[in-house]
């Protein structure tokens, strides 16, 4: 599955939010940007960019995610990593919801050309408070790939699990961890982030994050797991 087919899969998601507008949906979003210069012995330049989309009606949320990563060296390409995500998630209650994700990951940096997963599942809110919040998923789903390699593509049924923490250090700093675990047959990719935010002003904030990636199944020669810190600037889009 390639992107152009999981934004058709994501496309009635929007359809369905758009056409049932209220006065009380909201829109709220924010852009990061990362730039690393060396020069010297050695010129390397790394890009690293991300952009984030929330809109919430009553009962529906649907959060996007774009992310965007480039390394160069001597002024030449040496990999690229590009990851989109949608989640549309239905409250239930105030503690439960139900949420469908979908996900594409294309990453030169590893043995894959790319990973696509779709998946419903189950969603728990653990804490809930103004200082700190906890959710936690699990639920069944598909994931399509293709080894860089080879060539070949695999389609597995996978079991899907994802955390959100968040905890309001003060007034200006927000500590944040997101968990994400694809377990399938052929290969179990995980993923972690956490990122540390100071707030500038109202709209503009400085974000330190580190991300571990790991996949369980990779060609001779590729390592398993990879590490990527940031410091990032954020703006944030007010909500409307």
């Amino acid at each position: 599955m390639n992107l152009s087919r999981l934004g058709g899969a994501l496309l009635p998601v929007y359809l369905g939010l758009f056409a049932a507008g209220s006065a009380s949906a909201e829109w709220t979003g924010s852009g990061e940007l990362g730039l690393v210069f060396a020069r010297g012995n050695t010129d390397t330049e790394t890009l690293n960019t991300e952009l984030k989309l929330k809109y919430t009606r009553e009962r529906w949320t649907n959060a996007s995610r774009f992310s965007y990563l480039k390394s160069e060296s001597d002024g030449d390409l040496e990999a690229e990593r590009l990851v989109f995500d949608n989640k549309t998630d239905y409250t239930l209650s105030d503690v439960s919801y139900i949420t469908g994700v979908g996900r594409y990951d294309r990453d030169e940096f590893s043995s894959f050309e790319y990973q696509t997963s779709l998946a419903i599942g189950y969603g728990r809110r653990l804490i809930d408070t103004e200082r700190q919040a906890l959710s936690v998923e699990i639920g069944p789903g598909v994931r399509y790939s293709e080894i860089r390699d080879t060539g070949e593509t695999e389609t597995d049924l996978i079991a899907r699990g994802g955390a959100d923490y968040r905890l309001q250090i003060s007034e200006t700093a927000e500590l944040t961890n997101r968990s994400l675990i694809e377990s399938g047959s052929s290969n179990t990719f995980l993923e972690n982030e956490t990122a540390l935010t100071v707030a500038i002003n109202d709209a503009l904030a400085l974000k330190t994050g580190f991300l571990v990636r790991h996949n369980t199944e990779v060609e001779p020669g590729r390592e398993k797991t990879d590490y990527l810190s940031t410091v990032n600037l954020v703006y944030s889009f007010p909500g409307q």
